[in-house]
């Protein structure tokens, strides 16, 4: 379905790029963008007819619901509740990053991203183009760009290689700046556990923590 990745080099072409990729996911399609750990394949959050295409196309189940990505660190309060105080010092510390943090949502959320079991991952991504994306789009669901069993993409034409098929738009944000993906905390009891080893690692994260007297159990 997709043609050739759009570039980003010049001004220009990076606000094609950026209004294509959000008209797409407006229309309810799938696209791929650049992010500050691997490409991700994203869709408009609220629109479950599009979070579905999106776990077709990785060929996943409902089981493994997607990561959704914000623009700004106050929006995990529009998503999320009982955001425990350790997970405040760490969106402070490491949001936009490569912290991914599960908490529990809001009830209210007119969303259905899979069998969440009443949680939500969040994160705020350290990069320019996604999150130009995000600013025009609001939440994403997003999920590595590649399909179950293979790596992640670091670089469009991979992305291109294994999902063009399936995705809109691929907006060619150049390498992977750090190929390695998000280090993913569980915030939803008293004390934290990282479920994923990632790009930040629990050293860097009790660090933060230690002055609060909280710290992370690595089950990872």
């Amino acid at each position: 379905m997709s043609s050739e990745p759009f570039a980003t080099e010049s001004p220009e072409d990076r606000e094609s790029a950026i209004e294509a990729a959000s008209l797409a996911i407006q229309r309810g399609e799938l696209v791929v963008m650049p992010t500050d750990t691997v490409y991700g394949v994203a869709v408009d959050a609220f629109d479950p007819a599009a979070v579905s295409a999106l776990l077709a196309a990785k060929g996943r189940g409902r089981e493994m619901p997607p990561p959704v990505l914000v623009s700004a660190v106050t929006t995990i309060d529009a998503l999320a509740v009982n955001i425990p105080a350790y997970a405040r010092a760490l969106i402070e510390a490491f949001w936009p990053g490569p912290l991914t943090l599960v908490c529990h949502q809001q009830s209210s959320l007119q969303w259905d991203l899979g069998d969440t079991r009443g949680t939500v991952a969040v994160r705020m991504p350290d990069h320019d183009i996604a999150l130009e994306i995000l600013e025009r789009t609001g939440p994403l669901a997003v999920s590595s760009a590649n399909l179950t069993g293979r790596p992640a993409a670091t670089d469009a034409d991979q992305a291109l290689e294994m999902l063009g098929e399936e995705v809109a738009v691929i907006v060619d944000g150049g390498p992977s700046p750090r190929a390695e993906a998000s280090t993913i905390v569980d915030a939803t009891g008293a004390q934290g556990r990282i479920l994923r080893r990632g790009a930040l690692s629990l050293e860097q994260l009790n660090k933060v923590l230690e002055p609060l007297g909280a710290s992370l159990t690595d089950e990872g």
